[in-house]
């Protein structure tokens, strides 16, 4: 592989002192294991993140290089550990640094990184962020809470989510991809990226050499207001130890499980042959049976009974009849007696009124 590079560093408009760090592997193993480019950028104050990037570049470029083995991805994943390791055992949580990593190797390159600090590929006149943010404006943006351009000036933008150095572990994000001659790498602070658009990055790479292309990448963020520590590396690939397959998406060598979501009428086709088989509904309970016709015969014989029982209850009626319903016999008044059989009343006695009682039917009781 052939390639030219430049790295430049630059402490900004504002702070007193440089936290980031870069770092670029030797020539002489880089034959063998590839081009390994880093990039740091520490946090913690008082210097400490000043050492704490230091660290991370030396024991990622070292620990690489110092790995044995077949799988560089493996070796350059181990390594990141590493920093993370000596970082935390110095400063015991109380300093960190975010780390990115190129390494181009044969006709791949393998990014690792931990933070905000980024990768970018620019290619045929498109430029691609490799690496992957670790930050909180980042999950926003990738919530669709936010976009990118707000993210950019959100108050929450340096708050990151994973670094070097601030847990006893830490989980590296690995992707590969395929080179081509005449990509370009570019690594990058945020005190650069955060200042400058992903389309200026694209035109000024592409239209100057490494040594200016950095050097005004730097000036350009100075000019808005060097608000941080400013680090970039660039490098065009000029040739190749062979040529592999065409350009392909990033790819994360993390194990990853991607999960098909079924579409609505293949859910409810699956649940159609899932379910239990239909419940036949219960036999109704069987309803009485129904009334037959009477049979004529019988019909006649009642009637000749009834009417006979109605003959023998009128002749009983016609029989009694008489003596029950005819009226009472009217007394007879007596003649008055003749005046020498009249009978002495005490006096002041009314002599008795004679009165004819009118017979009422026989069915309402007589009054006395």
């Amino acid at each position: 592989m052939k390639l030219s590079h430049s790295a430049r560093t630059d402490v900004g408009k504002t702070r007193d002192h440089n936290e980031d760090n870069f770092g670029v592997g030797d020539a002489e193993p880089a034959e063998q294991l590839g081009e390994l480019l880093v990039v740091c950028d520490g946090m913690g104050g008082h210097a400490s993140g000043e050492v704490a990037s230091a660290i991370g570049v030396e024991t990622i470029v070292a620990g690489y290089y110092g790995e044995p083995g077949d799988d560089r991805p493996h070796a350059l994943e181990q390594a990141f550990e590493q920093a993370n390791a000596n970082i935390y055992a110095r400063g015991q949580g109380s300093m960190g640094t975010t780390g990115v990593a190129a390494l181009l190797l044969h006709d791949a390159l393998h990014v690792a990184n931990v933070g905000d600090s980024r990768a970018y590929l620019v290619r045929d006149g498109a430029i691609r962020q490799v690496s992957r943010d670790h930050s909180f404006v980042s999950d926003q943006v990738a919530a669709g809470l936010i976009t990118a351009d707000q993210a950019r000036f959100s108050p929450h933008r340096n708050v990151i989510t994973r670094a070097l150095g601030y847990q006893p572990d830490v989980t590296v994000d690995l992707f590969r991809l395929p080179l081509q001659v005449g990509d370009i790498i570019v690594l990058s602070s945020d005190g650069m990226h955060g200042l400058v658009t992903d389309a200026e990055i694209m035109q000024i790479t592409t239209t100057h050499p490494p040594e200016q292309a950095s050097q005004q990448l730097i000036d350009l963020a100075n000019s808005r207001g060097g608000t941080d520590n400013i680090t970039v590396i660039v490098a065009h690939i000029e040739a190749l130890d062979w040529i592999g397959s065409e350009p392909a998406a990033p790819e994360d060598l993390h194990e990853r499980v991607t999960v098909e979501l079924p579409t609505t009428q293949a859910i409810m086709a699956q649940a159609a042959e899932s379910a239990e088989p239909p419940v036949a509904p219960a036999a109704p309970a069987p309803s009485p049976p129904a009334r037959r016709p009477a049979e004529p015969g019988l019909n006649w014989r009642g009637f000749v009974l009834a009417l006979a029982l109605l003959t023998v209850l009128i002749g009983i009626i016609l029989f009694y009849a008489p003596s029950v319903l005819a009226p009472p016999s009217t007394p007879t008044v007596p003649a008055a007696p003749s005046a020498a059989a009249t009978t002495s009343l005490p006096t002041g006695t009314p002599a008795p009124t004679a009165t004819t009682v009118a017979t009422p039917p026989a069915s309402t009781p007589t009054a006395r």
